[in-house]
This record gives C-alpha cells, sequence and structure tokens, in this order.
C-alpha cells in the first residue's frame, strides 16, 4: 500500500469558519465569520477561504481544489495580485499573521506578523505596493519579488495616520497614486501614495455609522488608455445603508489648479531644482518612487504638462470634494454587510444582514435586480468579476457560496455544506460518490471527482443523522435520532422507503447486508438491534442482548449473514441472521466500552476500539485475541484553552471513534477525538504514518505547549473570539452588571467523526468539525519514460512516422503540444491501425487528445476518419472517463458541440445532395422517356 496520499480537497464547506460555540441561546451570525472573496484576472476562478484552508474553484469546470497550505488561524483577509498570472496571495489570519503564496504552485513564500488587527489588504493596479489596514492606520508596502528570497522581503513605504478608528476597508486609484480607507469612525479619508505638493489629506464626513465600502469613479472609462481618466466621483456606503456620492471640483481663487501653462525654456533650471526638493520631500516623509521622474520637465503639481496627464494624484491638488446626493437602502431595518463595485459596467452589489442582496446601477442607483439567499443568511462578503455579470455571495451562517449570474437570473455555482457540521459519510460501491449525513438531518450526495454537492436530500430527517450506508449504487439508507431509518433512491431523488420500530427510539447505527435485502439498526434506549425487509420494510426480527447503547455494527463484504455490534456495555456480539431462532453465536468482552468496529474485506477478522485508546484484532471463526494495538500514544496530542496542564499531564481521554480496512485489508485507518489520523500495520503492529488533520488555531485541541502566562485567577484571559467584536465577545470584570448578559463562548473543537476508504483504495476521507477531508495518491505526477528524454523533437516524431510506430509518435506530439505536429500525425495514421494507437494513449493525454479532435474536426473534411478517433477513445477509455467524469467533462462538452455541429453540417448537406439527385434522376427519366418515344415515333410507318 501507498501512503503518499495528500489532501486533495475539503468538501462540505465552501465558504467562512466557526468561531465559537455559544451556551445559550444567541444569534447564529455572532458564532460564524469569513472572509473576503476574490476572482482570478480570468474571471473563472473563485478563491474562498474555509477556515484557515484556501478553496479554489473553477466556474467553468465546475471542480474544486484546496491549495495545499494553510494558515496559522482562520483566514480574514486575502489579497491577489492584479498581474495577469495573479502569482501572488496574501492572507492574513484572524491572529494578525500573513502568508505570501505563490498562487499557481501553492508554495508559501514569506510568512509575517503584523501587531494590530488587519482588515482589509488591498494589492495596488500595479502589481508594486500592498496597502494593509493595522488598527486605525494603513500601512503601504512594497510588494515582495517571489523569484528571488530575501531575509525581510516586505519593505515599509509609509504609514498613513488620521483616522480615529479602525480602517474597514481599502481602496486604490487605478493608477495607483491615490489611496482611500474607510473607517469605523463614519469617515473616509484620501490621501495620496508619493508625496505631492500642495496636497493635504482629506477627510470625508457624512455618514453616521462605520464605512463598509469605498469607491472610485473616473472621469473617462479606465480601460480607455487614449482618453484622460481622472477621479471624478467617490461612493461610499455605511452599515445603516446610506450611500453618498462625493464629487471632487476645482476650488476657486488665484491657487485653483491650472489645466495649460506653457513652459519657457528660460525655467529648466527652476524646474530642475524643484525636481530635488520634491525628491528630497519623498526622502524625509519616508516616500520611495520606484521610478526615478525627468528631471528635465517640471514636477510643479499645478502644472499638468505631458507626464502628468495619468497621473491622477496631481490632479487632486486645489481641488475639494462635496457630497452631490444620498441614497438609503431600506430592507426592513436590516444592515449592509458587504459591498462591491464594477468599475466598467458601473454596477454596485451590496448584501444585508437579512440575507437580501442588490444589484444598482451607478450613478443613477436604479435597482436592477433584488433576491434573498434564506432569511436568516448574513451576506458577508460579496464581489463582482471584472465584467460585473457574475456576482458572487459568501454566507458563513450555513457555509454558503453562490454565483448569481444577474442577466440570466441563474445560479452559476450554488454550494452550501451542512448546517451545524457533518457527522457521517459513505462510499459509493464504485467511489466515485459520497453521501454524507449532517447535524441538520439533511443527506447530501457529493461527486469525489469534482468536490461538488450535487444533490441536497431535503427534509429527510427532522433530528440529526447518525449513520449512512449503500445497499447498492442506486439506494442509500440514513439513520437518525428521530426513530426512523429512510432509504432514498439515488435515480429520482426521494424517499421511497422508510424503517420505523415498534417502539419510539433513537438509533445511533446502520448496516446493510452485502445483497442489499436485509437493514439492521442499533438503539440507544432500549439497547436493541432491530431487522427489517428492504423490499417490505417490515421489521423481521428484535435482538436483545447489549446493556449499553449499540454504536457500531457491520456485515462482512463477502456475505454469510453474520453481524457484528458493539456496544458501550464493553461487549461486541456475533449473531447469526439465517438461524431459525437468532441468538448470540459469541461474546467479545472488553475492559471498557467499545465505539467503534470494522470487518477485514475477506470477512475472517475484525477490529475494535475501545475509550480506552486500544485497537484489539480477533479472529471471526475461533473468537480469539490475535493482535492488540495501544493508541494512547499516537493520538494523543493538543490541549484544549481550560486544560491547565500540559499534553503529557493531560488524562483527558483521546481515543479512536472510528476505523475501516484498507483494500487489501493489510492496514488499519482510525480517527477520534484528536487532531490525528493514524494508519497501523495489523501484522507488525506498529503505526505506519500519521496525518494531521488541521494546524488551526482558532480550534481548541492544537496547540500542545502550555503557556502559563495566558491564565488568571478565573482562568484564561484569552477565551473570547479573536475574530470578531460582536456582543458576548468582551471579558467583563467580575461582579459587573452591566455589559454582560449571561452568555458565554468557547473554542470549537477539533473532532474526527468518522474515517473511511474507497473502494479503489487510491482514497479515504474523514469528517471533522471543518468538513470533509479527502485525502488521494498524487496524480498529477504520472510516470511517463517518453517526458525523461531531450530527443523529443518534431524532426524525432517524423522519424517515428516514417517508421510506422504511430503510437510513440502520437505521444511525442502530444508532449510537444503543437497543434499542427499533432494533426499531421493523426492524418498520417492509417484508418486500420487507429483502434492499437488509441489503446496505446495514457489517461494522462487523453483530455489534451480530446481537445486536438475537438479543434481538427471542426474543420476537416474527413468526417469518417475522426468519428473513427472519437469512437475508439470512447470504447476504449470510457470506463476511465466515467470514474473521473469531472476531468474530462470539457474535452467531452467541446467534442459534442462540435460533433453536432457537424451533425447538422452534414444532414443540411446530404438533404440538399438528396434533393438534387431526385431532381436530377426525375429529369433524367423524362428526358428517357422523350427520346424512348420520338424512337417510337420515328420507326411507325
Amino acid at each position: 500500500m501507498k501512503f503518499n496520499y495528500r489532501l486533495r480537497r475539503l468538501c462540505g464547506a465552501y465558504y467562512g469558519h466557526q468561531a465559537s460555540t455559544e451556551v445559550l441561546t444567541g444569534a447564529m451570525n455572532a458564532q460564524w465569520s469569513g472572509s473576503n472573496l476574490l476572482y482570478d484576472s480570468t474571471g473563472n476562478l473563485l478563491i474562498s477561504s474555509v477556515s484557515n484552508r484556501i478553496q479554489v474553484l473553477d466556474l467553468k469546470s465546475q471542480t474544486v481544489r484546496t491549495l495545499p497550505v494553510e494558515a496559522r488561524a482562520s483566514i480574514r483577509a486575502m489579497a491577489i495580485s492584479p498581474d495577469l498570472n495573479n502569482t501572488l496571495l496574501m492572507v492574513v489570519d484572524v491572529t494578525n499573521h500573513g502568508m505570501l503564496i505563490n498562487f499557481r504552485r501553492g508554495v508559501v513564500l514569506h510568512r509575517f506578523g503584523f501587531k494590530k488587527k488587519v482588515r482589509d489588504i488591498q494589492f495596488s493596479p500595479d502589481g508594486q505596493y500592498i496597502a494593509i489596514s493595522q488598527g486605525k492606520h494603513v500601512q503601504v508596502w512594497v510588494t515582495p519579488n517571489h523569484l528571488r528570497k530575501e531575509f525581510a522581503p516586505l519593505v515599509l513605504h509609509r504609514t498613513y495616520t488620521g483616522l480615529a478608528d479602525d480602517v474597514t476597508c481599502l481602496v486604490w486609484s487605478s493608477d495607483s497614486s491615490v489611496l482611500a480607507a474607510g473607517s469605523r469612525d463614519t469617515t473616509v479619508r484620501i490621501w495620496t501614495l508619493h508625496t505631492t505638493r500642495d496636497y493635504e489629506p482629506v477627510t470625508l464626513s457624512g455618514h453616521s455609522s462605520a464605512i463598509v465600502g469605498v469607491f472610485f469613479t473616473y472621469a473617462t472609462p479606465v480601460g480607455d488608455a487614449s482618453a484622460n481618466s481622472r477621479i471624478d466621483k467617490c461612493y461610499s456606503v455605511s452599515q445603516d445603508g446610506t450611500l453618498v456620492t462625493w464629487t471632487l471640483q476645482a476650488e476657486d481663487g488665484p491657487n485653483a489648479a491650472t489645466t495649460t501653462i506653457a513652459i519657457q525654456d528660460e525655467e529648466e533650471e527652476e524646474n530642475e531644482m524643484e525636481g530635488f526638493g520634491d525628491e528630497a520631500a519623498d526622502f524625509f516623509s519616508g516616500g520611495i518612487s520606484p521610478v526615478k521622474t525627468n528631471r528635465n520637465i517640471s514636477s510643479r503639481p499645478f502644472l499638468i504638462g505631458p507626464d502628468d496627464e495619468s497621473n491622477q494624484a496631481k490632479k487632486l491638488v486645489h481641488t475639494k470634494w462635496s457630497a452631490e446626493k444620498r441614497h438609503y437602502f431600506d430592507h426592513g431595518g436590516a444592515q449592509v454587510s458587504a459591498v462591491s463595485f464594477c468599475e466598467r459596467g458601473q454596477i454596485l452589489g451590496v448584501g444585508f444582514t437579512s440575507g437580501i442582496f442588490g444589484l444598482y446601477e451607478m450613478p443613477s442607483v436604479a435597482n436592477i435586480h433584488s433576491l434573498s439567499v434564506g432569511a436568516t443568511q448574513l451576506i458577508k462578503s460579496c464581489v463582482l468579476n471584472q465584467t460585473g455579470e457574475w456576482l458572487a455571495l459568501g454566507c458563513p451562517g450555513s457555509q454558503q457560496l453562490l454565483v448569481w449570474e444577474w442577466r440570466s437570473e441563474t445560479y452559476v455555482l450554488k454550494q452550501r455544506g451542512h448546517a451545524y457540521g457533518m457527522r457521517c459519510m459513505a462510499y459509493s460501491p464504485d467511489g466515485v460518490v459520497i453521501c454524507t449525513g449532517g447535524e441538520d438531518g439533511k443527506v447530501k450526495l457529493w461527486n469525489s471527482t469534482s468536490g461538488f454537492c450535487y444533490v441536497t436530500l431535503e427534509k429527510t430527517h427532522t433530528a440529526p443523522i447518525t449513520a449512512v450506508a449503500f445497499a447498492n449504487a442506486s439506494v442509500v439508507l440514513s439513520a437518525s435520532l428521530d426513530g426512523t431509518v429512510r432509504a432514498h433512491d439515488l435515480y429520482r431523488y426521494r424517499t421511497f422507503k422508510t424503517f420505523t420500530s415498534p417502539t419510539p427510539v433513537q438509533f445511533l447505527s446502520l448496516a446493510v447486508d452485502p445483497s442489499g435485502e436485509i437493514v439492521v439498526a442499533g438503539s440507544a434506549d432500549p439497547c436493541h438491534i432491530y431487522v427489517w425487509n428492504m423490499q417490505t420494510a417490515k421489521v423481521l426480527d428484535v435482538f436483545t442482548g447489549h446493556t449499553g447503547p449499540v454504536c457500531a455494527m457491520s456485515f462482512p463484504s463477502n456475505g454469510g449473514g453474520t453481524l457484528i455490534t458493539g456496544s458501550w456495555d464493553g461487549t461486541v456480539k456475533v449473531w447469526d441472521l439465517y438461524q431459525q431462532k437468532t441468538t448470540v453465536t459469541e461474546s467479545l468482552t472488553h475492559n471498557s466500552d467499545v465505539v467503534c468496529l470494522a470487518f477485514r474485506p475477506d470477512g475472517k477478522e475484525i477490529c475494535t476500539g475501545t475509550i480506552r485508546g486500544l485497537l484489539s484484532f480477533w479472529d471471526v471463526e475461533t473468537c480469539k485475541l490475535n493482535y492488540e494495538i495501544d493508541g494512547r500514544r499516537d493520538i494523543k496530542g493538543g490541549r484544549k484553552l481550560n486544560d491547565a496542564m500540559a499534553v503529557e499531564n493531560n488524562a483527558a481521554a483521546r481515543y479512536f471513534t472510528s476505523v475501516c480496512y484498507t483494500a487489501d485489508g493489510s492496514c488499519i485507518i482510525a480517527g477520534g477525538n484528536s487532531k490525528y489520523v493514524c494508519i497501523y500495520q495489523v501484522e507488525q503492529q506498529i503505526l505506519l504514518k500519521k496525518f494531521q488533520v488541521t494546524f488551526n488555531r482558532s480550534l481548541d485541541g492544537i496547540i500542545e505547549e502550555f503557556n502559563p502566562k495566558v491564565y488568571g485567577d478565573w482562568g484564561p484571559t484569552n477565551v473570547g473570539s479573536d475574530d470578531e467584536d460582536g456582543p458576548g465577545y468582551e471579558l467583563n470584570l467580575p461582579g459587573a452588571k452591566r455589559g454582560d448578559d449571561g452568555s458565554r463562548k468557547s473554542r470549537v473543537e477539533v473532532l474526527t467523526r468518522q474515517v473511511a476508504i474507497s473502494s479503489t483504495g487510491r482514497e479515504w476521507s474523514v469528517v471533522s468539525g471543518e468538513g470533509l477531508h479527502v485525502y488521494s495518491l498524487d496524480d498529477d505526477l504520472i510516470f511517463d519514460p517518453i517526458s525523461l528524454t531531450e530527443e523529443i523533437t518534431p524532426a524525432a516524431v517524423e522519424v517515428k512516422v516514417n517508421a510506422r510506430e504511430f503510437g510513440i509518435a502520437l505521444r511525442m506530439a502530444l508532449h510537444l503540444n503543437e497543434f499542427s505536429l499533432v494533426e499531421e500525425v493523426l492524418e498520417m495514421t492509417p484508418f486500420g491501425s487507429i483502434p492499437h494507437v488509441v489503446l496505446s494513449v495514457g489517461v494522462e493525454h487523453l483530455e489534451r487528445l480530446m481537445q486536438f479532435i475537438g479543434k481538427i474536426f471542426s474543420n476537416t473534411p474527413h468526417v469518417e476518419f475522426y468519428l473513427q478517433w472519437i469512437l475508439e477513445l470512447l470504447q476504449t477509455h470510457g470506463m476511465q472517463m466515467e470514474k473521473r467524469r469531472g476531468l474530462y467533462m470539457r474535452a467531452f462538452r467541446a467534442l459534442f458541440q462540435v460533433v453536432s455541429t457537424r451533425h447538422e453540417e452534414m444532414k443540411n448537406l446530404c438533404d440538399d445532395n438528396r434533393f438534387a439527385l431526385a431532381v436530377l434522376e426525375d429529369h433524367a427519366n423524362r428526358v428517357f422517356k422523350g427520346n424512348e418515344s420520338e424512337e417510337l415515333n420515328t420507326a411507325a410507318p
């Protein structure tokens, strides 16, 4: 078995993180939070943060991947560089620790630490600077060079002050010369990046609540390079729904800005001295100019020469801002929680705390569209793409992520996790589908290849789901605390059977026999085992014998009618369902409560786990103990916030709550109430590898070091959430009569609730408080001997074609990735050799070959020839494409579109030819009949 598993994706959550858990009932939105959303330069990739990880969602191929990096804590703010490749990604967590990431490679370049709370990050449009809000100050740093390593990569350009409270939002001008910031003190302040003579920072005051967003508009379109774009207006939006439009006007008087003043030749020396003066002012004020200015051109701010036409900072001199008009967003008293502005389309997107979002056309503020994503959903983040067509919304309360196309009024993407967390999961027999059950009583189906949820079975249960199991590829069952077991049809996506007990019980475990005819579930009180028939949904039998809740059960995969059940009474019982009178054949006694068990794939061995951290391996035929593994030291790690001791001295129970065998049965994967998942070799009884599910320090049970400095007379001093300033997070003095509503919040504890492995053995998943972690073998690095040689050239491809080695020639051409070369090889391949060539193509080249064939087939006259290529590809590699349908979906769609187009063209052509032939045939028959009649007339006397 291979062990180079890596986290492939995090399913079940696409936005936000759970900040805390509340003892008393309070506002759900105060318990959840999230960062901002980002689009890449193409607009096809959406970047979202989930806990301390970064999700990248491809909106075209409908796939998701998780970057192989982790922040120290839950992420609060992100920013991506504006270059064409979006090379750099800046991330800051709730503990004010930042990371600079190479976005394309998924590698952490540098790590930083900031002293004050960071709420927003913005790259300048030219990519040379990064603006970061730190408390009530704004710091601008020079963007590090990602091509070389530096000891101190972040160089401070300048710190901007003048605000009385924390900065909430930042915005740059289009030429990166002006910076504006909104604050919680209800004001907006505007600075210039470099020192500009005769310009003083401006404070715009006209709101009565905290600023949510600030945006610039320009007199001419930003994308029009031939026009002179300058800042014309500024929009500011506050939490109370007030939108203020600020207009930039020239001051009246002798010091007004002059747009055209001739520069005389005799002023060159004076201008040169003024250039030296400006550079000296920049040096002593902390300004750093990345480009040296031409000293032969005047740098006076009141002179607009050729070089000043693109400098928007110069045009702010001797101007003033005035409030042109106000607009109030009124949605039933809901506050504005997120805003976004598209300069190209002049569209403003606004999200409210009531779950309503609206699109408005600027500057008229005309409502284009309004929609609600949920009555209790707080929209934490909204962002418009560059064209203004797609609006992305993030709701942390339900971990919901939406992408709405307002023109067609359709969802481009709609993904939502389980409310209150995920509890159980199961793989389908083919390993393509993952079924999960949550605390919200819903069943969700996920595509293991794309990572997206494609079906949510609503109103399935009225209580949390405790177990799910597949009866076959088209039927999945779920057990719940509401006392029912339900069977769901995966073709019509509805519940077709409901299994109930004679008396109301709460089901904790579920199992289905290999034939799919017998359904078994275990309850808590009374501690019985219920057996149903799948076809009739009638109770066949009720097993008694356990004195504690039946928490685990399993059937062997090879059949035989043997059922094993584990209970908190410390016993594992073996039942034979096919006996006339069902009784306990064997009872395996343990020294502590049994919490998990699993059958080996061959059905000859079972593994049980207890609350003491012991894994016991029993022989099924003899019921003797073969091996025993003590995993307490392996799973031990991480201390809770209230544990005033080190991990080594902590006697808290750390044990395995879920186990599963690998496909070959030689190893076992175990996870429990810890941050670790362990893989053991059974016969050697050794630990092979240990995976840490998360490194998020915002969760409880991650940090192992004990720091006595954070403990006071009444316990830990950092019990408040380090993410938001909502109600209930303030630390109050004992005996205080005000400011304390009695609610208490604590951190979320990291737990591993269930582990399961796919039938292919190349993927396994674990359910935790953050979602579904999918670990798989790395499929990107596929060994291909041809790619290791330096002799792959077009000449070598021609040599292989002349030698009639078409399979090798095609693979070499695909490595060179040249369209003309691939087309030449395909054209030179004989019709009868197509099946053999297709058989030699590996899975790593399938998608690329399908893309090339689709491109060639759109214009080629050899229709039958390339249809044979497509047919052989589907017949030879169809099963592989079906298992990884998400990877080939784009190529499938391209081929389908091309084939459909050519079919219509050929159909019309054939119809025309058929009609033409019919006309010609009819004309020929008429001519023939006319000739015959003439001959008869001539032959007649």
